[in-house]
């Protein structure tokens, strides 16, 4: 909201853009905390998805382990690499899930998924929306790509020029 306690919009009466980056189904919470961000401000959110096939077995094993999580990180080297159409399948879900908690949440949303790599998708979505002005980026905690700034968010810190959030899924802990 302006200073004046006028809703901020574009000049055109347009809402503005945020872009979620998200690699799991937003919840309540999730979807609350976003509401949070601009409330009262005209937002449009621009959900992206990734289809994720090509995680990073150890980074997966290794983040569960730091966290204490030792059946999960079992079940990940048990598991080995996700099936491409359930990954599909998956981030699909991911995706309508998330749209649904924002929308329960009075806010405009629409998305899609996109590939491994979320970077190009997330790069034309601020390009390609009229006054885009920032990403928040919804993750579990990774506690190797977040320890070497390799995560989505540092990654977008480095080559977007846009203010840049990154929040833990589920909580209002800050990446």
């Amino acid at each position: 909201m302006s200073e004046s306690g006028q809703t901020s919009q574009h000049p055109t009466g347009e809402p503005w853009t945020v872009v979620v980056l998200t690699e799991v189904a937003l919840g309540d919470v999730d979807a609350r905390n976003i509401a949070q961000l601009h409330a009262g401000e005209a937002v449009r959110h621009v959900v992206v998805v990734p289809v994720d096939t090509e995680r990073n077995l150890l980074a997966d094993v290794l983040d569960h382990l730091f966290l204490g999580e030792l059946r999960d990180a079992l079940q990940e080297v048990r598991g080995g690499r996700p099936d491409p159409g359930r990954a599909r399948a998956d981030a699909e879900s991911a995706l309508s899930a998330t749209l649904q908690a924002l929308r329960a949440e009075g806010l405009q949303a629409d998305g899609r998924t996109t590939g491994d790599d979320p970077m190009p998708a997330v790069r034309e979505a601020l390009s390609g929306e009229p006054d885009a002005r920032e990403l928040i980026v919804v993750t579990r905690p990774h506690a190797v790509e977040d320890t070497f700034h390799t995560d989505w968010a540092s990654r977008a810190r480095d080559t977007l020029g846009v203010p840049v959030l990154h929040v833990y899924a589920g909580t209002s802990r800050l990446g």
